[in-house]
């Protein structure tokens, strides 16, 4: 005996026609093959499409882009017709490339469901598996043991919030990194150190922000781990200051928004140390961070899993999720919601996390650390061709980690970082920035659907974006 949603999802018939669809679309991106021009016959009908949806929306779009629904690899196709090499990914959608045939097969089968929309009242099996294959990752080496999903990743950063404040309460004060982003909502706006993303906001939430990691201080100071000291020493001033008032501590391990910024591994584990003497909640926020590091999660790259409480993900995994211990598991009725997600969210972010895991990516040899040496190898030969592109200025001029790659051109100065990112989108890369002073140019590439050989087509249009900006 088997149900009849069983029955639908191995028939035969739908399968081949899945088959088929998937074929026919690999067959038609199989034309693309590198960055052109939009269709001049198009022009006129994309250009009423950007105004269109800049009006929507209150405000232009930052780039004009707007995708035709295709595209292969790291290259994607617009509406106008054109192809870039795409070197953001939506900060995390598109990390299997565009058109990718796993991915289009998922959104398919995901298609069979009879709703769109999963729910904490009614639900199907899709974000139960999902999640039971996110906790059996993330436990492997850490005790996170639960996931609550949920439909963005500033609504998994409110979820952790509040599970962390339901364990100490009535501790209502929040430790933080400098320069930290945490999301869109009122109170993650509060959290995060973006005097931008709160302009005009009320601040809702006490926030005591601590250093994050810096190599050029430390080495003032006369080394790291006089550093070290002296931030531990900052964050026990406010623990002396507000006793038994921090919920939790907040840490990005690898900043995103921040600017890409490593942490020395000492510096993250003696803040760790000093919070669980203290009975403070770490909570790792790695929404962006998440799979693109030497590692799957980065507690793992810094081998800190062990002092991990609270941890959320998101933008990779497509569906986004607040896990948590045993210990902080929280009482009924804290965490709910209408949405889960949608089934198309849980099949293609299922895709995703097998993907990751058994391909290769991961450790010195694997293909995260690999790519990154190959991009800063392309980006030290384009220092030394143009250095008056990129003068010094208080940090690295080529940073990150795994698939989190910098760049700073101009001295990171931000008009000229926005101009630069500006023009290499018009010669045919999309990318964007981080930072808050120096800027630099980020840049999250599909890891997955990159070869070595695409690196140096890919530095020819940032090179001439670059000579554009410089004029």
């Amino acid at each position: 005996m088997t149900t009849i949603g069983k029955s639908i999802r191995q028939s035969p018939v739908v399968k081949q026609a899945i088959d088929a669809i998937v074929a026919e679309v690999e067959a038609k991106t199989a034309a693309i093959e590198g960055p052109k021009p939009p269709d001049p016959g198009l022009k006129t009908e994309y250009d009423e499409l950007v105004a269109a949806a800049g009006k929507s929306r209150g405000r232009d779009l930052l780039y004009p882009y707007l995708g035709s629904g295709a595209g292969r690899g790291a290259l994607v196709e617009l509406a106008d017709g054109s192809i870039k090499w795409d070197l953001v990914t939506g900060i995390g959608v598109h990390v299997l490339g565009h058109s990718n045939p796993k991915v289009i097969r998922a959104q398919l089968e995901s298609s069979l469901e009879d709703t769109t929309k999963h729910g904490n009242l009614q639900s199907g099996t899709a974000p139960y598996a999902f999640a039971q294959k996110l906790v059996e990752l993330a436990s492997r080496n850490s005790p996170l043991r639960h996931a609550f999903l949920t439909t963005s990743g500033a609504m998994a950063n409110e979820s952790a919030l509040k599970v962390c404040m339901q364990k100490t309460a009535p501790a209502d004060r929040v430790l933080a990194f400098e320069h930290c982003f945490m999301g869109r909502s009122l109170t993650m706006t509060s959290i995060g150190d973006s005097a931008g993303a709160r302009d005009g906001l009320p601040i809702n939430q006490a926030v005591d922000y601590v250093p994050f990691w810096d190599s050029y201080e430390a080495d003032e100071m006369g080394g790291a781990t006089k550093w070290i000291d002296a931030a531990i020493a900052k964050v026990q001033g406010y623990i002396d200051r507000f006793p038994k008032r921090h919920a939790m501590f907040v840490m990005e391990l690898i900043q995103g928004e921040g600017g890409f910024r490593v942490p020395h591994r000492t510096y993250l584990e003696e803040l760790m140390k000093l919070c669980k003497a203290n009975g403070i909640p770490v909570w790792d926020d790695e929404i962006q961070s998440f799979g693109r590091t030497t590692e799957m999660f980065a507690y793992e790259t810094f081998g800190l899993g062990e002092y991990v409480d609270v941890l959320c993900v998101g933008k990779m995994t497509h569906a986004c999720a607040a896990m948590f211990t045993e210990d902080m598991n929280p009482r009924p009725g804290l965490l709910s919601g209408t949405f889960t997600g949608a089934t198309v969210d849980f099949a293609v972010g299922e895709a995703v996390l097998d993907e990751l895991a058994n391909g290769g990516y991961y450790g010195e040899e694997g293909k995260f650390a690999k790519h990154h040496a190959e991009f800063t190898k392309h980006s030290e030969a384009l220092i030394a061709k143009h250095p008056a592109w990129f003068p010094d200025f208080r940090g690295e001029k080529v940073a990150g980690i795994g698939g989190m790659m910098r760049l700073t051109p101009f001295g990171g100065d931000k008009p000229k970082i926005v101009a630069a990112a500006k023009a290499i989108y018009e010669a045919g890369a999309v990318l964007f920035w981080c930072g808050h002073g120096p800027f630099h140019l980020r840049m999250l590439p599909p890891v997955p659907a990159l070869s070595m050989e695409d690196w140096p087509r890919i530095f020819e249009v940032i090179e001439k974006g670059l000579a554009e900006a410089a004029g």
